[in-house]
């Protein structure tokens, strides 16, 4: 515990906890303001991207 008793000895450093944990708030906040305003539409076709992976599977067998 003698690291966290050098920590208090620093002046200022209060600031490093306040200031990550803001940057926390506000990235998961913008990530979720994002997903809540994606469209409809937009979530529906990335869904479809694994199983749209049939095109490309047919040119890879014709290499091997």
């Amino acid at each position: 515990m003698k690291f966290i008793n050098y920590l208090e000895s620093i002046t200022g450093i209060g600031i490093f906890p306040m200031t990550s944990l803001l940057i926390f708030f506000l990235f998961f906040t913008g990530v979720l303001l994002y997903s809540m305003s994606i469209r409809k539409s937009t979530i529906e076709e990335l869904k479809q991207i694994p199983l749209d992976n049939d095109q490309n599977d047919s040119s890879d067998d014709e290499k091997i």
